[in-house]
């Protein structure tokens, strides 16, 4: 009997232990993930309809933002002490961007925005972005607070690209 009472004891003390290790791994993986791979993110207001709705909640990717951030990418983007902003990026560093009647033109050169309704109007406007500047537009232009507002956006706060929508789960997938 002291001997079945030994082993249970011992039992319980190696099942202590791989629970502790797997918190403190489950802890470190997570860790891992939201610092350096994925961004938490809901969708707040209308500013990307119809591409992305309010209330989309999913994960943004802080690795594809350090690899290279691309001309339509979806862009999460740190304003001061508001919100995050969801947005998508129009001009790199660099170009000359340019509106006019509702079209736009990069370093002069028409570009299509296949994404946008034929509703959606954008104010005539004419920047040359600086080497560490990326100019972002919300997809419903008609309400956004974008670069219009806030002015070119830097790289450093710019933190996240390419949206994977979770919930709700009518719009999951990559944005």
């Amino acid at each position: 009997m002291q001997l079945f009472y030994t082993i249970m004891v011992e039992m319980k003390k190696n099942s202590f232990w791989e629970l502790i290790r797997f918190v403190f791994s489950v802890a470190a993986i997570t860790f891992i993930l939201m610092r350096f791979v994925l961004l938490p993110c809901v969708v707040q207001g209308d500013s990307m309809y119809p591409y992305l709705h309010d209330g989309n909640y999913g994960f943004s990717f802080i690795f594809t933002r350090n690899i290279s951030i691309n001309r339509f990418d979806v862009a999460v983007i740190k304003v001061k002490d508001e919100k995050l902003l969801v947005k998508r990026v129009i001009g790199l560093p660099g170009e000359q961007i340019n509106y006019k009647d509702n079209k736009l033109y990069v370093n002069g050169v028409p570009v299509e925005e296949p994404f946008l309704e034929d509703n959606v109007n954008t104010t005539d406007l004419e920047i040359k972005l600086s080497e560490n500047e990326y100019y972002c537009l919300g997809d419903n232009r008609n309400i956004s607070r974008d670069s219009r507002y806030y002015g070119p956006f830097s790289s450093d706060i710019i933190l996240s690209t390419h949206l994977f929508v979770l919930y709700p789960f009518k719009d999951i997938g990559f944005k």
